[in-house]
């Protein structure tokens, strides 16, 4: 198993040196404290090209109710372009209620899908990972990685936040469209245990999914999309 971790830096990095080889390390320029707060983009610039960061994720602009076309952030992602960084967009479900309880910023709009279009018109080459499969959007999602072909999307967080039936469907649609290649598994670890290995028993027991789905799934799609070593790729 390897892992694309986010974080502050500091955090990430505990992870990166507890297990070098299996860590790919990603970082942001959201704080954490507020959502005015932002690092500055040449120290940015410095975490990607010397502090051996790899994602710019996870981007979590729809908790702030910002669009991920924003003028505003256009300097990250103009960075995340140059250095051919792939970036990591929270795009979907929240959690239930979160906009009433602790979030009161969120906007289930700034999930939209559609919202990347601009951002990816003004930077064509940008990788994107929309964080979650862009949950419940199916068709804006579909729409979306029907006219780019860097989007790529991940199913952390839905593959357990969701009834297995509605999970199923969710990612069937997105197979069924032909896009079989730029979906990859991811979890939402977080802290809980036995996650990883019941999400991953998600993907590995999908009838309408062939075993080499399965394996591009859980793997190959990854390989392409962050540029790895694909020795093992099949």
């Amino acid at each position: 198993m390897t892992a694309a971790v986010f974080g502050d830096p500091r955090s990430v990095q505990k992870w990166k040196n507890a297990a070098s080889a299996r860590i790919i390390p990603g970082t942001s320029f959201e704080t954490g404290k507020a959502p005015s707060q932002h690092v500055a983009v040449e120290e940015l610039r410095k975490q990607f090209t010397s502090g051996g960061f790899k994602v710019m994720g996870e981007i979590g602009l729809q908790y702030q109710g910002i669009s991920p076309s924003d003028p505003s952030l256009d300097p990250y992602f103009a960075l995340a372009e140059e250095l051919d960084i792939p970036v990591a967009i929270h795009m979907g479900t929240g959690g239930s209620g979160r906009a009433n309880v602790t979030m009161p910023k969120f906007r289930g709009s700034m999930g939209n899908r559609l919202l990347l279009e601009e951002l990816l018109a003004r930077h064509p080459k940008l990788r994107v990972q929309v964080m979650h499969a862009g949950y419940p959007m199916i068709d804006n999602m579909l729409t979306l990685l029907q006219a780019n072909s860097h989007v790529y999307v991940d199913v952390a967080g839905l593959i357990w936040s969701y009834p297995i039936k509605e999970v199923n469907r969710y990612i069937e649609r997105l197979v069924d469209a032909g896009f079989e290649d730029r979906v990859m598994y991811g979890t939402d670890q977080i802290f809980w245990p036995k996650l990883m290995a019941y999400s991953i028993s998600i993907i590995q027991n999908a009838d309408y999914l062939t075993a080499q789905e399965k394996r591009d799934i859980l793997y190959n799609n990854a390989v392409r999309f962050l540029r790895l070593d694909n020795a093992h790729a099949k």
